[in-house]
Formats: C-alpha cells, structure tokens, sequence
C-alpha cells in the first residue's frame, strides 16, 4: 500500500516486495527520488551492473509522468513502485493523467520527427529496459531490466 506523499516525497520501508514512494508533481522532485530509488537499488544489487540504464528510464518515467500524467501540477501526486526480483528489477510509475495511446508517439529517429523535441523519453526508455508496458490507458508503465 502506498505511503501518503508529505510536501517533499515519502517511502514506504523497502522489503522482499519492494519500496514505493509518493512524490509531488514537481520537477524539482525527480532528483531526490531517483537518489533514493538507487540507493536501493544499488544495496540490494537489483541492476546487475545496469544501474545507469535504470536510473536514466526512471527519470524519462518520472519526468514524462509529471509533465503529462499531471500537467505539471504539484498537487497531484505521482507513484513510483520498485520491486527487486531475480533476476533484475521491475519498476512501476503511475501518475493521475487520463492516459495517452504509447503507438500515437512518433519515432523520433524519422525525418519528420528528428527536430521535435517530444517522444525521446520514452524512445530511450524502450531502449534501455528489457520490457516496458503501458498499462491502465497510458497511466502506467511497467519497466524491467533483467
């Protein structure tokens, strides 16, 4: 069960299922959570020598979910799950939006597209996970890293 967010970010205690933390839709948050999120994941050996891969799709994750999950309003609240399993590492990030359609995003390596500056988040998130879902219309993604 999810902790209730405070006016930073707040954790539940991590344990064989794993940590979630309730984080503000503020930019400013996304740093301090991704710290605490590695963290854990580096003391409990979650990444298997992948942890940069995993903290740079966890940003994209964080930042598209504040961005356009809550339209960047910090009253709503962002939900970051993180799970270590053997092998590899299952992260969940909800947020409140109403969704989008993952195959609406454009590639971003297509002539048209190369100059936008949007769909390069979850381009590099689908690069660097071994499996990435959306779920829940869009609101969910579901990443692991085996």
């Amino acid at each position: 069960m999810p902790t209730e967010p405070n006016p930073r970010s707040s954790a539940s205690q991590p344990d064989h299922h794993g940590v979630t933390i309730t984080l503000r839709a503020s930019e400013t948050e996304v740093s301090p959570v991704v710290d605490q999120i590695m963290q854990v994941v580096r003391e409990n050996h979650c990444a298997n020598g992948n942890e940069l891969d995993v903290e740079i799709a966890l940003r994209e994750a964080l930042a598209n979910a504040i961005k356009h999950g809550a339209a960047g309003d910090p009253t709503k609240i962002i939900e970051c799950h993180v799970t270590c399993e053997k092998p590899g590492i299952l992260i969940v990030v909800r947020d409140p939006g109403s969704g989008f359609d993952p195959k609406s995003i454009p590639d971003p390596l297509t002539g048209e597209n190369i100059y936008s500056n949007h769909g390069r988040g979850i381009f590099l998130i689908n690069k660097l996970m071994d499996e990435v879902k959306f779920e829940k219309n869009g609101t969910e993604i579901r990443m692991r890293k085996f």
